[in-house]
């Protein structure tokens, strides 16, 4: 399994909603694309992030399926959307699940 994990930093003219909408767009994907197993986005609520707000986890039956969802219309709306809102740096990491 593949664990894909993104960070998002907004700039400060992004309202609350807009990033809760941009969180539910992405957790709608599970719906619209094959290979996901999981899916979670949220607002943090911590004074930890380092200006990252919103974080996504994304769990992949496999590497070809997370090939397939990055470039996908699908995904690169959600992209577009976030863009649109003020989406200043986003911090993505991707590791393949030890079974």
């Amino acid at each position: 399994m593949i664990e894909h994990i993104v960070l998002f930093k907004f700039s400060d003219e992004t309202t609350e909603a807009q990033k809760e909408e941009g969180a539910r767009r992405l957790r709608e994907l599970k719906d619209k694309l094959p290979g996901i197993l999981d899916i979670q986005s949220g607002q943090n609520y911590s004074t930890r992030g380092k200006g990252y707000s919103m974080a996504l986890t994304t769990r992949f039956r496999s590497k070809k399926d997370h090939e397939f969802y990055t470039p996908s219309p699908e995904h690169q709306a959600c992209v577009s959307y976030l863009k649109e809102v003020g989406l200043v740096d986003s911090l993505a990491i991707d590791f393949e699940i030890a079974e």
